[in-house]
């Protein structure tokens, strides 16, 4: 059945009531929402049964329901202590304790190690009103700003009982870096792959991003640089093209290593050498090559040619820095390692005949046997990880020198592969199996989109104190000044579709954002960086703001920017001066084409050829065109296109694109980004939402508006790139 769509905005007192809704709520499942277009929708019943069991809850019957709602106020009732507790600078937290036996004894060890003192908290009964049952006693912990800023350790007993909360104690908000504070700053946004020189191996490298960083610092003054993510990728071929879809957030993407900036590549010699010379040349001639990459020969050459350079002799202080780089990794780097070694040996975990994903877990013995019969191979995937550190640690060191203001901002994907190496290792982190997360229909895919990922449990990430993320953010801020979070929403609730529903039948499932905001705060104070999120598409008011309030930017895009945000194409767009100061700004986004193409009404030929559109293409054009016309109307009216440019849209393509930038320029926007595609003029989508193999996504090298590649050290020789960097320069 389709979900109820109904003229109110809020569920009725009657369906609030229902034990199944007040299930669904108690387990943090939304059990209605507003769509983009302002709908007010209610969620199906067998979604919500379906969602509760993913989460480990039966509401198979009206008995199961009964049950599970009286064990869940049960166990709220008696809660020693909450597992995880967030508190922020400014104001003093307070946390309930409920006891069996009085007054808790409660202990604080900080970060270092050490005790805290006794002002850091304060422990009062709460009065007998307060407690929710008979032999219950409850207690207020409250936590001061004597807290210093980190991750620190409660553990309260009762007597009978003891808890262990995980604290997160964070600065409010994030500063915004003095540089930025002098004056507003500008960056590229660059998909890496794409951008290639002679040195590359048909994809574009952390070399190529090194060099383009650097000309980009110092030929067209910007200051940073925003890259596709470069999370971990499978180990061998086929490659999964989109950097959205990685297997695992953890680690880095080794296929962007270059070879010869490995210090060992200068020991080879004789027959070694000769080896990666001709593996080089085999793939290096694709470079040039317009037509999409051919990610999975470039891939397969160049692993060929790391394990060559992998068995040079290290010098004592290299091997030093490795076996540094594998200790400080830790277990996370064995788990991924022991991954990527079963992925090769037994076959990727995908394929029906390879059950060794559900078959094998951590604990298994022949998981053992594996690290110890493939140790070659094993070590040699905690190198490729090193060296893929040292390379984007070299090339953000690189961004800087060449005076930017922020360096790279890293992408951070949304979730990992439901055979990743994260699902398999540490499953438990995961709601597997029945669901899979994605986002209900809007402006970008008129379908929904299923990203076929497993969504994260929010219950274990409460548990272990959100110390997955904290890891991951930890490691993205090492090589990066900015980080930019895909898909915002996703720390306050994501899109969870049960199997067979549909992209349209799902709910949302609520996540403890503030433990993840506390987190970025933290973590990004102690870099002196910054953090984006992308708030685009079924994103509630209250997200925006909550982001502002703690210091994260949001994202304007001018194709999205109308007058109250009105979804409706046609509707007037929005003048830059309105724009949110707290926000990255931008003309297009990555699932846009190229605003030349765009221009040319490339979303909508597409759309149609790949059976995209819900609705007939001449509606969709009538949209896209009356889209067009009020874009024109503004830039004509403010004063940034003159009439006749936008009387002859396809003779003046670079000249409405340099327009579009010259008013985004006029916004309060701290940051502000222009694509590299817009500034050579590329045409051609880069990803269209909402497909895999249909479309060449993540795999379209930079190209001019005449298809010629663009290569690397020639992208900011470019007048047309240097026309652009003018206007984001004035």
């Amino acid at each position: 059945m389709p979900q109820q769509t109904n003229p109110q905005r809020e569920e009725s007192a009657e369906r609030l009531a229902r034990p199944l809704i007040r299930l669904a709520n108690m387990w943090g499942i939304s059990t209605s929402y507003i769509d983009q277009l302002g709908t007010y929708v209610e969620i199906e019943d067998d979604v919500l049964v379906t969602v509760l069991k993913a989460l480990g809850v039966d509401a198979s019957s009206v008995e199961r329901i009964q049950d599970a709602l009286d064990a869940r106020i049960k166990a709220d009732a008696t809660l020693l202590a909450p597992p995880t507790v967030v508190k922020f600078i400014g104001t003093d937290k307070a946390v309930e304790l409920h006891t069996f036996n009085g007054e808790p004894q409660v202990t604080l060890t900080l970060e270092d190690g050490t005790m805290s003192g006794d002002n850091t908290f304060t422990v009062e009964r709460k009065g007998a009103e307060a407690a929710p049952d008979a032999g219950i006693d409850v207690y207020e912990l409250t936590l001061t700003d004597a807290l210093p800023i980190g991750y620190h350790t409660l553990n309260v007993t009762d007597g009978e009982r003891s808890a262990t909360a995980h604290i997160i104690c964070a600065p409010a908000r994030i500063p915004v870096p003095q540089a930025v504070q002098d004056r507003h700053r500008w960056g590229w946004m660059a998909q890496m792959y794409s951008v290639r020189s002679a040195d590359s191996w048909g994809v574009g490298d952390y070399g190529d991003l090194k060099e383009l960083a650097v000309d980009a610092a110092r030929k067209s003054h910007a200051d940073f640089m925003l890259i596709n993510p470069i999370h971990a990728t499978a180990p061998i071929t086929p490659l999964e093209p989109s950097p959205y879809l990685p297997e695992s957030r953890r680690f880095l993407n080794v296929t962007y290593i270059r070879p010869q900036d490995i210090p060992e590549y200068k020991h080879l010699e004789g027959d070694d050498f000769n080896k990666v010379e001709a593996l080089h040349a085999g793939v290096a001639a694709a470079n040039t090559d317009p037509n999409p990459i051919d990610i999975n020969a470039a891939w397969d050459a160049k692993r060929e040619a790391l394990k060559i350079v992998f068995r040079q002799e290290r010098s004592t202080d290299r091997q030093a820095a490795f076996d540094e780089f594998r200790q400080k990794a830790g277990e996370d780097l064995r788990a991924f390692a022991l991954w990527s070694v079963a992925f090769q040996v037994w076959g990727a975990p995908w394929d029906s005949e390879n059950d060794w994903f559900a078959a094998y877990d951590r604990h298994s013995p022949e998981i053992a046997h594996l690290e110890e019969e493939y140790g070659d191979l094993f070590e040699f995937e905690c190198w490729l990880q090193w060296i893929a550190s040292e390379q984007i640690e070299d090339a953000q060191k690189a961004a800087k020198d060449a005076g930017m203001a922020l360096g790279l901002m890293q992408d951070m994907a949304v979730g990992v592969h439901t055979y990743g190496s994260d699902v398999w290792w540490s499953p438990e982190r995961f709601a597997v199996g029945t669901v899979t997360v994605g986002c209900p229909p809007d402006f970008y895919n008129q379908q929904g989109q299923d990203w076929g990922q497993p969504p994260f449990d929010p219950n274990f990430m409460e548990s272990d104190g959100y110390n997955i993320y904290r890891y991951m953010v930890h490691n993205m801020f090492e090589h990066a000044g900015a980080i930019r979070i895909d898909h915002v929403l996703g720390m306050f609730r994501l899109w969870w579709i049960p199997q067979g529903k549909g992209p349209r039948g799902g709910a949302y499932v609520r996540y403890n954002y503030e433990a993840m905001l506390a987190i970025l705060t933290v973590e990004a104070s102690r870099v002196d960086g910054m953090v984006i999120g992308e708030d685009l598409g079924t994103v509630p008011d209250y997200v925006s703001r909550i982001l502002a309030a703690h210091g994260v930017l949001g994202t304007t895009v001018e194709w999205f920017a109308r007058v109250d945000d009105s979804p409706n194409a046609g509707d007037p767009y929005a003048m830059p001066d309105t724009y949110r100061e707290y926000s990255l700004a931008s003309v297009t986004t990555h699932d846009l084409p190229p605003t030349a193409g765009y221009l040319m009404y490339e979303h909508v030929k597409l759309r149609e050829k790949l059976h995209l559109l819900s609705e007939p293409v001449e509606e969709f054009m009538k949209s896209a065109e009356a889209e067009q016309h009020a874009m024109l109307k503004l830039l004509v009216s403010g004063g940034w296109l003159p009439q006749a440019a936008a009387d002859d849209v396809p003779g003046h393509l670079q000249q409405i694109v340099e327009a579009m930038h010259a008013m985004l320029k006029d916004s309060p926007a701290l940051l502000m980004q222009a694509a590299l595609v817009d500034g050579v003029g590329e045409m051609r989508t880069q990803n269209q939402p909402g497909t895999s193999t249909e479309y060449p996504n993540w795999r379209i090298p930079l190209a001019d508006a005449e298809g010629h590649v663009v290569p690397t050290d020639k992208v900011f020789d470019s007048p047309r790139v240097m026309s652009l960097a003018a206007i984001m320069n004035r």
